[in-house]
């Protein structure tokens, strides 16, 4: 899918940057996976995941009743 994006005049970001704020949005609410998120700004897996902490997304996506039902069953 593509879409059109109409940005204020005078906002610095690249193509790329805008790609990767999505990506990394759309990831860590759960809509997309790592390799779907690679795909959306041409990098491998490895390094779509390695950026996502620049954009402080984990790459572990649990939540916190997760996380406690582990605690929890250890």
């Amino acid at each position: 899918m593509s879409i059109q994006i109409n940005l204020p005049e005078g906002l610095q970001i690249s193509p790329f940057e805008l790609n990767m704020l999505l990506a990394a949005k759309l990831f860590d609410e759960g809509l997309i996976t790592s390799g779907q998120g690679a795909e959306m700004v041409g990098l491998s897996k490895q390094a779509f995941i390695e950026m996502l902490g620049k954009y402080k997304v984990s790459v572990f996506q649990y939540n916190i009743n997760e996380i406690e039902s582990d605690i929890a069953n250890a």
